[in-house]
């Protein structure tokens, strides 16, 4: 299914594993450059790394904890 979202980024929370990284992995497949949000800022990057060289998009990996306002304001100043 083409969501005619290629070149778009996606910001993905929890997706270091299951369910977010399967958000993430899907739209990297359509094209979507993606950011991995997720805790374990290790386990982000190793995701994204997978994620780049699978599908030829940009993937970056932030540590942050969406239940934290300060995480969360980071995190939107280092995706703009």
């Amino acid at each position: 299914m083409d969501l005619n979202l290629a070149n778009k980024t996606a910001v993905i929370t929890g997706a270091s594993q299951g369910i977010g990284l399967a958000v993430a992995s899907s739209l990297a497949r359509e094209g979507v450059h993606v950011v991995l949000c997720a805790r374990n800022g290790e386990r982000a990057a190793a995701a994204a790394s997978a994620i780049a060289a699978e599908f030829g998009v940009q993937a970056l990996a932030i540590a942050a904890d969406v239940t934290i306002a300060a995480d969360v304001d980071r995190l939107v100043r280092q995706v703009e």
